[in-house]
């Protein structure tokens, strides 16, 4: 089974895994077991577990195949109208392997915890375990912050020495907690990112703009990613046109700029 993150035992979740018995035998496969030994019935066992009526029988099949015993004993008809059971080798399997999953659930929940308590782990683990649908994800420190009446101007440097400036309202800095020092995850959606040639530089108005190289350009029949990658190794995907990729002849190692602005770059900050 996959540890189960809230669960009131464990530690956030920094490490799962799942438990596979014999190679075949599952979480999947034991909650069928469990729910045709609680229901007495493959029909209402798959609907519980979220499988067709078919899919279920196959698995049903391959275990007993499988098996030097039969596991799930199965009866048509009579004056109750048939039903299902588990053998008693399939009642021993279950009780084997809810026996495993505490040992399992323990196992993790140690591993977990010898994690939470590494002050150097969770640098590099908390960035990872955020989940947002931005398109770039780059960790930072912040080096400077400047306050205006309404916003303040939010300096990051990367782990390459890259500065970011982002454009954060004065109570969002006090909600996040900002401060100089902090370490911070920018996140960047690609459509908010220009891509520029290092000879078609303008006057621009992006407060952002981070030298690099094209690593990837990808086509999806309308617009295309272009992936730059910066001289510390972090990398930025831009989505542009496809009028735009061939005009800036943009390709494998093509020297560009990204440019984006202040207020493009949204921060996220992990629990203290």
């Amino acid at each position: 089974m996959t540890s189960d993150p809230n669960h009131d035992d464990f530690p956030t979740a920094w490490l799962e895994g799942e438990l596979r018995l014999a190679g075949i035998l599952d979480s999947r496969m034991i909650g069928l077991l469990r729910a045709i030994d609680e229901s007495g019935s493959i029909n209402q066992a798959a609907k519980q577990q979220g499988l067709s009526y078919k899919g279920a029988w196959q698995m049903i099949e391959r275990a007993n195949n499988l098996a030097p015993k039969v596991l799930i004993a199965t009866a048509t008809g009579g004056s109750k109208g048939g039903g299902t059971r588990l053998t008693a080798a399939g009642q021993a399997l279950l009780q084997l392997f809810t026996r495993l999953e505490q040992q399992h659930r323990q196992f993790l929940r140690q591993l977990n915890q010898g994690l939470a308590d590494d002050p150097e782990m969770m640098l590099l683990l908390k960035p990872l375990a955020i989940k947002t649908s931005a398109t770039n994800q780059l960790f930072g420190t912040i080096t400077a912050i400047q306050a205006g009446a309404i916003n303040a101007e939010v300096s990051v440097e990367l782990k390459g020495g890259e500065r970011i400036v982002a454009d954060l309202g004065l109570s969002m800095l006090d909600r996040l907690e900002i401060s100089v020092g902090k370490d911070v995850l920018l996140l960047i959606n690609a459509p908010e990112i220009g891509i520029v040639t290092e000879f078609d530089h303008q006057r621009l108005s992006a407060r952002n703009c981070l030298h690099g190289a094209v690593i990837r350009v990808q086509r999806d029949g309308v617009d295309a990613q272009v992936a730059l990658r910066l001289p510390g190794g972090d990398s930025l995907v831009a989505t542009v046109t496809q009028a735009s990729v061939e005009s800036l002849g943009l390709k494998y190692d093509v020297p560009v700029s990204a440019v984006f602005k202040s207020n493009a770059v949204m921060l996220a900050v992990g629990d203290a």
